[in-house]
Formats: C-alpha cells, structure tokens, sequence
C-alpha cells in the first residue's frame, strides 16, 4: 500500500482508550451539571492538551457494531455487525492488520466482544464476551476462547496489561495499542475503593427527565429503557432485598446481580456489602413510591455509574504518567472516546440506541503534541467511521478506497476544513431484543436531524433478521430467553419519520415533521437519506 502524504518522516506512536457507554455527560471537560460534581481531571489533561471534538458521532449505537466499524473503517451493513452478536465479517481487512503490515507493533486490551479472534494483532489480552468487573476471565495471545481467571477489578487490570504490553514490546518498531474497557458498561459495578465515592452527591436531574414523548411517534414510547420501568431494583440498584422468585424477571434479575457479586472474594464481597446493606436498609424504611422512587432510581444509578468512571480516569492517569516517564509524549498521539454515546437519566432513560443526541453523539478527545495545539476545540462532524482512516494515515499509508470514512489529519490544525462533510448518515438494526428501540436510520446536518422509523413489530421482526431465527445463534439464544420472560410486547409494525431542528430545540422535545413550513427541509433531508442509501447501497 502506497504511503500518504502525511507521516512519511515521522510515524507516532497510537494510544486509543475506548470506554463502553462512556457518556459525554459524564467528562467534565465537556461541561455537563453531572461531571462537575464528578469531574474527570485525568481526561480532561488530555483536552487540555489537545483537542476536544464537539460534534463526533456513531454510526450504529451498539457496542458491537461500533467496534466492527473501529476496526474495518466501514459501516454495519458493510462489515455484517448489525446487531450485537453474530455478524462480523471476518474476511474484512482489519486496520490493526495494515498497520502490522506496516512495520507497528500492534496491541488490544481489554473487551474486545466480536464473534471472531482478534486479527492483526502482535498481543492481545482480551475478556470473555461482555466482561466481568470482578476477577475477570482473560484470553491471551494465540489463545483465544482459553479464557483464564484474574483476580482484581477489570479496569485495574486492563490498565496493568496495557503496561505489560508497552514495557515488553519491540521497541524498534512504533506502537498502536488498543485500550478498550469493560466500564461503565451496566451494571456499574465500582471498585471497592470507589464504591461509596458519591454515596453523598445530590445530582441534579436533567432538564428532560419528565419528558412525556408527546411529539414523537410509537418508538419513543413503546422502548425498555426508562429509569421508572426498566431499571432493575434487584440487577441494576443492588437490592437483592427486594427479589421476587415468584416471577421470571424476578429470578432473572436476581441471577444477573448475583453473577457479578459470587465472583467476588470475601474481602472484596465485605466492602460492597458494608455500602449498599445500610443503603438498602435507609431505602426499604422509607416505601418511597411515584416520582420520589424514580429519582432515587436515578441518583443511584448516576452515584455507581459515576464511582466506575472514577477508576478509568485513573486508568487514564496511569497511562499519561507511563508515557511521560518514558520519554513518550511527544510522539504519541492519543485518542479517547467511547463505543457510543449514553443516556444518564435525560428523557427519564438510560441505555443507548436511539439516533437521538445523547446515544448518537459521543466524546472524543484527542491529544498530539506539536500537531494539535493545547485546549482546541473542533466543530465540524466527525464519525467513527473515521478512526480506521486516521490511523492508516499517521501509519504513512494511503486509505483504501472502500473505506467510507476519512482521516481526521486535516483537523488537527485547528482551523475549520472548507471540504469537510456537512452531513452524517446512521442506521440501528437491533429489534426484537434488550430494550426493544425500534429500528431507524437517518441523517443528521449541522442544524437538522430526519429519522425514519419501520419495520414489523414484536416476534414478527424476527424474519427481517440474518441470525436471530436460526437455532444454534447467540442471537436465536438471546431471544428465546427474554421470550421465555414474556419480554417482548406486541407492537405494532411502523414506518413514520420525525424532524428535529439541532439548533432551535438541542434536546430533540419537538418532532417538526409534517408541520408547516417544514416540505422544504424535509425534501431535501429525504433526498440526502436516498442518496447515503444509495450511494452505501443499503440494502434493508
């Protein structure tokens, strides 16, 4: 492969730092009421020091399908990740494989959660599926499926390997290292010494909170994520008091907290009891019901969600330490985001999926001494599509034609790029399963934002999907258990559009769509969808 423009004399070493369901609510650098009572101050060095991006996005808002689309620089329906298990194709060119080829030492660490073994790679230490946040299974190196236990909390140790790697790597050779967390993937589960953190910290409920949906159409209703009805007192809030072995969901969830807490040492047991026993304790005393019960859902949630990210902005202090004692800084390019974005607690949900803002945008902060200047700030749209692109290019290659994205060199300056892309285009496939967000895709401007809705609705969209009707699949397997807890709803079958305007109504409380004054926008929106769909040849 012909070597780009840019790189030729000098190739940096890459460090990318990938966190699951990371919010950009929850980076205080970014400037949300939640961060700045639990600031990020390791994170927020990196933006300091480099460039904070305020308009970055996903393409699918999946783990899966974002980690799909990281490594081959191509789009769900392009590298066969729609949903969250099967699907991969894994006869895609992997980045991390050009890279190698190019003389990198190459490394992943962390959750890598794709149905094939990781490419590419001259070391990897990778967690079992999802993870576990306590004493975590880990394949390594040419032994992937071997999953082996570790004793320790999953951050801690994906940090500690991360070194391990660097500390022991061809150091003749560049390095791009991989650092994907586990955190703070649900169920929040904190690290002992973080675990009471903001046992004490009022934050403040989001000024969406009771959003009622009354513009939207049946999707934004008909969803499983809200903090009132879908967040699990016994799984998600700990309160394994409050089992109910009379019902599926009830044996369900309590399985599902108890999964985590029986990996845990009786030392490690001890500390997360003496938290959330007197918690409990104090919580059942008072029968709170109605609105007072859903806000102490949400203070709850956002207290372990925000005492996990503790410990990866540690993380990141450990690695910015690494480097600079090791002479590394300067000729390392660092970048951070998440999987996708989150919703902590606005339109009273949580989870993702959704091509609204919260789970469509994401945080993205990249740090490159001498080439980006300390405390910028980029405004144009990005997408994470663009990471592979990026990557090949500090590697001094040239990007593969098919690959959609682009390299995000010509921001770094700081100056605004006149051919940059005005428009994003995304696509969520995941129905019928966990939380039930129906399936849509869409574009987003500077300013507007056109979704369409469709699709069967319940067990009848099972047919419109590759894997979940074939026995034997994850996906088949995942939908025959939540069958088998009546978790799935009848809905209807849909095909409407909503209309937002970014810049009038940021929270997205206003769907425009068919009222007057709107055929203009919302021919030129629908024309603009055809041609991504066309052009992408989207063929669903």
């Amino acid at each position: 492969m012909p070597l780009s423009l840019f790189a030729q004399g000098e190739r940096p070493n890459i460090l990318y730092i990938m966190c699951d369901d990371h919010a950009m609510q929850a980076i205080s650098a970014y400037g949300s009421p939640i961060s700045k009572l639990a600031p990020t101050p390791n994170i927020d060095r990196l933006a300091e020091r480099g460039m904070k991006f305020n308009e970055a996005f996903v393409e699918n808002s999946l783990s899966t399908p974002s980690r799909a689309c990281l490594m081959t620089g191509l789009y769900s329906h392009q590298n066969g990740q729609r949903q969250l298990a099967e699907g991969i194709d894994s006869t895609k060119t992997f980045f991390s494989e050009l890279l190698q080829g190019a003389g990198y030492s190459t490394a992943v660490v962390g959750k890598w959660h794709m149905s094939c073994s990781p490419k590419g790679f001259d070391y990897y230490h990778v967690l079992d599926d999802q993870g576990q946040y306590y004493n975590p299974t880990f394949a390594s190196t040419g032994q992937y499926g071997n999953f082996k236990q570790e004793m320790g909390y999953a951050t801690d140790l994906i940090t500690d390997h991360a070194i391990e790697y660097l500390n022991n790597r061809d150091k003749n050779k560049p390095f791009c290292l991989l650092v994907h967390h586990k955190a703070p993937h649900r169920l929040w589960m904190p690290n002992t010494k973080y675990v009471s953190k903001y046992a004490n910290v009022n934050f403040p409920l989001p000024e969406t909170f009771w959003d009622d949906y009354e513009t939207r159409g049946s999707a934004a209703s008909t969803q499983k994520m809200s903090i009132d009805k879908y967040m699990e007192m016994v799984r998600d809030l700990k309160v394994p008091e409050m089992y109910d072995p009379s019902t599926p969901e009830g044996r369900d969830s309590y399985a599902g907290l108890m999964g985590e807490m029986n990996r845990m040492t009786p030392q490690q047991r001890a500390i997360i009891d003496a938290y959330y026993m007197p918690r409990n304790r104090e919580f059942l005393s008072k029968n709170l019901t109605g609105k007072e019960l859903i806000e102490w859902k949400y203070q709850n949630y956002i207290r372990d969600y925000m005492a996990v990210i503790a410990s990866v902005d540690e993380s990141v202090g450990r690695l910015l330490e690494y480097l600079d004692k090791n002479n590394l800084t300067d000729n390392t390019i660092i970048v951070y985001t998440s999987d996708q974005g989150f919703y902590m607690g606005e339109h009273g949900w949580f989870d993702k999926r959704f091509m609204y803002e919260e789970s469509f945008h994401t945080p993205l902060i990249i740090s490159y001494p001498k080439h980006i200047k300390e405390g910028s700030e980029c405004n144009q749209m990005v997408q994470n599509i663009d990471f592979a692109p990026t990557f090949i290019d500090l590697a001094g290659l040239q990007k593969p034609k098919y690959m959609p994205g682009t390299s995000l060199q010509p921001l770094f300056a700081g100056a605004p790029v006149k051919k940059w892309r005005k428009s994003l285009y995304y696509h969520y496939y995941d129905y019928p399963t966990y939380h039930l967000v129906r399936k849509h895709d869409g574009v987003r401007t500077e300013r507007y934002k056109l979704i369409h809705f469709y699709g069967k609705g319940g067990e009848r969209a099972v047919v419109e999907n590759k894997y979940q009707g074939q026995p034997g699949t994850r996906e088949n397997n995942c939908f025959n258990a939540l069958k088998s807890i009546n978790y799935f709803t009848d809905d209807a079958d849909i095909d409407y559009w909503e209309l937002y305007d970014i810049k009038s109504d940021p929270n997205e409380l206003h769907n425009i769509y068919g009222k007057p004054g709107t055929q203009k926008i919302e021919k030129e929106l629908k024309k603009l969808l055809a041609n991504y769909r066309k052009n992408l040849k989207v063929d669903e």
